[in-house]
């Protein structure tokens, strides 16, 4: 089997890219360029799963979309978990 690391090294590099949010933007323009390349993501780990299935792709593309697609997932379930327990947060402080 060939292993590229170099590929699935850049791969990483873009996932946690996407995820980390950027200096130079303010919060509502965050989330949504952080929800945009999450979709994105996903839609092009789904078109590498197609082409797995269907012999267009090798095996390894699929296992490190998988894994790139379960890092992105993981990510924003966590980043919700966050922002729910601000919310909850707030909602208990006395006026």
């Amino acid at each position: 089997m060939d292993v590229r690391t170099s590929l699935v090294a850049q791969s990483y590099a873009q996932a946690r890219t996407a995820a980390a949010p950027k200096p130079s933007e303010s919060g509502g323009g965050g989330f949504a360029q952080l929800a945009e390349n999450f979709v994105d993501a996903l839609a092009k780990h789904e078109q590498t799963a197609r082409a797995a299935m269907t012999g267009g792709a090798d095996p390894h593309a699929l296992v490190e979309a998988l894994a790139s697609s379960q890092l992105a997932v993981e990510t924003v379930a966590t980043v919700r978990d966050r922002v729910v327990e601000a919310y909850q947060e707030i909602l208990r402080m006395p006026i």
